[in-house]
């Protein structure tokens, strides 16, 4: 295989993106192709972005359902960044989104954060995490391969935009200092059901995420405290932290629930448009 050539994969990774074509991975045609690599080309793809005149208001965390690891040959979660132009919120809980330019799209139900403040190292627990948070609400990231079969390693992934395509919102709920710990425990058992049309596809519960969808954000942090050319975290970022069950196909004109129950939050409902 060629040596890594990081402007040849960003190169190759705008191409399938501008393109909406399907590419091989960059673990398959570069030696030694790692998540150090794999950082370093989303950088750059960030950077491209930002010239574009996208801005990013957040970050995504992916693959923190281990139940999904074994399916795709995965052994970490990964973060990409989000932008103004991928996330949207929903109108009372209902959105209408379009696949166009998407490669492979997939639906992901989530638990999406807004950020009042950065945490520290020391904040390990749900608990403590949650006191830097403003906002939670449901949350449904559409996420697109440019890889077939959605075959492809952590490091491939993280080049591919970090497999981010959109992001849905509910409508947030506040959080309380009061109320912390009680949501600390509501989100590790939440149940989630995903339906498509009357045809329940998917279950799972808050704990797949990590344990905890805020663990997956103590997960984040941590990982940025060891990328020092990556921003750190800031008070007003959304953050989803991955999906609580498997990861399914979508397809135009399909219609798809998130049944949401054990915790304060709507459920939500998606219609997916050409």
């Amino acid at each position: 295989m060629n040596k890594v050539n990081i402007l040849a994969i960003v190169n190759e990774q705008i191409e399938s993106f501008e393109e909406a074509k399907l590419i091989s991975p960059p673990s398959t045609r570069y030696e030694g192709f790692d998540l150090d690599h794999a950082y370093t080309v989303a950088g750059e793809l960030f950077k491209w972005r930002c010239r574009n005149g996208q801005k990013s208001i957040g970050r995504k965390i992916g693959f923190t359902n281990q139940a999904i690891w074994e399916d795709h040959g995965l052994n970490t979660p990964i973060w990409a960044h989000m932008y103004e132009d991928t996330v949207q919120f929903a109108n009372d809980n209902m959105a209408c989104l379009s696949l166009n330019g998407m490669v492979l799209p997939r639906i992901e139900p989530e638990i999406v954060f807004k950020l009042k403040s950065t945490p520290i190292p020391t904040d390990t627990k749900p608990a403590d995490i949650l006191k830097h948070i403003e906002w939670v609400a449901p949350g449904i990231e559409i996420v697109g391969s440019h890889f077939p079969d959605w075959k492809f390693s952590p490091a491939d992934a993280v080049a591919d935009f970090g497999v981010h395509a959109a992001l849905i919102i509910g409508t947030p709920m506040q959080i309380n200092e009061q109320d912390i710990f009680n949501l600390s425990n509501q989100l590790e058992t939440f149940h989630v059901v995903l339906r498509k049309n009357n045809h329940v596809l998917a279950e799972g519960v808050g704990k797949n995420v990590l344990g905890n969808p805020a663990s997956a954000l103590g997960f984040l942090q941590n990982v940025l405290n060891n990328q020092p050319e990556a921003a750190p975290l800031m008070a007003g970022e959304i953050i989803t932290t991955g999906t609580v069950t498997s990861a399914l196909p979508v397809a135009a004109d399909e219609h798809w629930f998130v049944d949401i129950d054990g915790i304060e939050l709507p459920s939500l409902e998606i219609k997916f448009a050409k």
